[in-house]
């Protein structure tokens, strides 16, 4: 984002805040943080400005992204480290890395990471996120503008199918989150709330597909949007329509009209195949 246009998103942003604070209501980013903010807009190499996540919302984001022992958390512009320290400390993550570009910003999060206790499991990388291999991660939590998130999202949809992204304020145009939710938290005397999204990177699905359920076969034509997809399946010479498509990771379901009745399949996509109970599916272009 060039500087011009950052500060300009600065200046109206707190032409509206100052608006909604007169009116009477509290708002998320109208406390100390975004003095310090505004502070650091003069930075021309720093595509955000930098505004803390409230704990409340931290542990929110780690909740809903449902972070265990057997996840890999990256947190793209991790700050003052406080969301991936969250993660590995409070959460059990087996491991954490945060990548941020401002020098300043890392040296902080290190400092914080020293006080943390958790060894070597954190790792904080002073480096641009759209030129650092994140493909590990299993869990993925980001609080950029719009803009920016839409520049990442070609990499990552390209990620491993079931990949949990959650953010936080800004969301990712059309494609749709799996979940939201208004947090709310009180910092440094002021109350407010953060709308979260998690994102799960679905299955690739679209294209042409053979399925073979008990004795028939069917040829499968798919047309896929994030997590939804819709159809034509070709059974015994007829087209039905396939309804009902969706995606949770990996797990597939849809809906098709056979003999004058619907059936749901259920199953699981692993690269070029697709499994579930009595039905099976190859893809065929």
């Amino acid at each position: 984002m060039q500087r011009m246009t950052r500060i300009a998103f600065l200046r109206n942003s707190l032409a509206v805040f100052t608006a909604i604070a007169l009116a009477g209501s509290a708002f998320a980013y109208f406390d100390e943080s975004y003095a310090q903010a505004s502070n650091e807009a003069d930075d021309p190499r720093l595509d955000v400005i930098y505004v803390p996540t409230p704990h409340e919302v931290v542990k929110r984001m780690l909740e809903i992204a449902k972070v265990g022992p057997n996840d890999i958390h990256y947190d793209l512009g991790s700050g003052d480290g406080r969301i991936v320290i969250s993660a590995v400390k409070d959460f059990k993550a087996r491991k954490g890395v945060g990548i941020d570009l401002d020098p300043k910003r890392i040296k902080e999060a290190q400092d914080n990471l020293a006080k943390a206790g958790v060894g070597d499991r954190v790792t904080f990388l002073n480096q641009n996120i759209f030129e650092t291999d994140f493909s590990e991660a299993s869990v993925i939590s980001l609080y950029l503008l719009s803009t920016l998130n839409l520049k990442l999202r070609p990499t990552l949809l390209d990620m491993k199918p079931g990949t949990r992204i959650v953010t936080q304020s800004f969301a990712m145009d059309n494609w749709e989150p799996d979940y939201k939710e208004s947090v709310e938290f009180d910092a440094t005397g002021y109350k407010g709330a953060r709308t979260v999204y998690l994102f799960v990177v679905p299955a690739k699905v679209g294209g042409k597909w053979a399925m073979n359920a008990g004795e028939r076969n069917i040829a499968l034509d798919l047309s896929q949007a994030f997590q939804h997809f819709k159809g034509t399946a070709t059974v015994d010479g007829k087209n039905t329509t396939i309804t009902d498509g969706k995606l949770n990771g990996a797990n597939i379901e849809f809906t098709l009209e056979i003999d004058g009745k619907p059936l749901k399949y259920e199953g699981k996509v692993e690269g070029n195949g697709i499994t579930g109970n009595n039905w099976a599916a190859k893809k065929a272009s």
